[in-house]
């Protein structure tokens, strides 16, 4: 089977990635792994990364005058891999249109809430303090704005009596660790 290049941009730790890596694997899953960026040059998510013999960047953001020529030098630096997605996986920066725009409909985002409900930040406590019952996590399409783009996937999460922003947000991390790969596969097969 001939495999889609996909991008996997993260921040921290690095566990949906992991997730990705242990799809890419299977001999008929559409997507393979050409390359890893971070942000952060000590994103533990990298060790994976090197740990399964994939290319790696990393930038760090506070050595560039502004965000315009930091995702610049990104794009020189994946320009050659010809990716079919890029997926931010604990990515925690936000991307510029003039980045998107080079990649219309090939970025994805994995949000820990059911979209539109929660965008941005600490979405757990925010779902628990409203007194919800269901929260859960979305795969979508990356567009200008925050957390909004075409959803291609959710998962719900139940959300049990005394939940705590920890337990719940491990619950949706397993969710997340599932819909990941299976997004990215219906991205890549549309």
């Amino acid at each position: 089977m001939n495999k889609y290049p996909i991008g996997v941009f993260i921040s921290g730790r690095g566990s949906n990635l992991m997730s990705i890596i242990k799809a890419s694997k299977d001999k008929n899953y559409p997507g393979v792994i050409k390359l890893v960026f971070s942000d952060n040059p000590c994103a533990k998510g990298l060790e994976l990364a090197k740990e399964n013999n994939i290319e790696y960047f990393t930038l760090d953001y506070n050595n560039y005058e502004n965000k315009n020529i930091f995702e610049n030098e990104i794009l020189a630096l994946i320009k050659p891999y010809k990716l079919e997605l890029i997926c931010l996986a604990g990515y925690m920066r936000i991307l510029t249109k003039n980045f998107i725009d080079s990649y219309p409909d090939k970025i994805l985002n994995i949000h820990p809430s059911l979209l539109p409900k929660y965008k941005g930040l600490n979405t757990h406590r925010r779902a628990i303090e409203n007194k919800e019952n269901i929260a859960g996590c979305t795969v979508h399409y990356v567009n200008q704005n925050l957390d909004d783009g075409k959803i291609i996937l959710q998962r719900e999460v139940k959300i049990d009596y005394g939940e705590t922003e920890k337990t719940l947000a491990d619950k949706v991390l397993e969710a997340e660790h599932d819909i990941y790969p299976e997004a990215i596969k219906i991205a890549l097969m549309k």
